[in-house]
């Protein structure tokens, strides 16, 4: 799958077609709460994140989360992948642990993904 790196919005379908591609029921994708742009389509948090880093955000301001197109908008978003254990800025877990990290990506992908 070809991971593209969504900068202005999406429609939900086309996180369904993902999702059914790949695992499903959801799809992949790495937040830059800095820039406002996400990565989609990868197999891992990991090959998004990399996309993201060749083209200048950095490192501490990517986060990994799984989006469930067929949940409701409370809890489509799953803010848990592997990148985001980071003990260096305090996220000891999978867990964007932050409240207000999560509120800046919660944001950020209702804004890109109209539902």
């Amino acid at each position: 799958m070809e991971i593209k790196i969504i900068k202005n919005p999406v429609i939900l379908g086309d996180l369904k077609n993902i999702a059914e591609k790949q695992f499903g029921d959801l799809v992949k994708a790495v937040v830059d709460v800095e820039k406002g742009v996400m990565a989609i389509g990868g197999d891992l948090h990991a090959d998004e994140e990399a996309i993201l880093l060749e083209k200048g955000s950095k490192q501490e301001h990517l986060w990994g989360i799984n989006l469930y197109s067929e949940k409701q908008e409370e809890d489509w978003i799953e803010f848990d992948s592997m990148i985001n254990i980071r003990p260096s800025l305090n996220n000891r877990s999978r867990d964007v642990e932050d409240a207000k990290i999560r509120g800046k990506i919660a944001k950020i992908v209702n804004l890109l993904v109209k539902r």
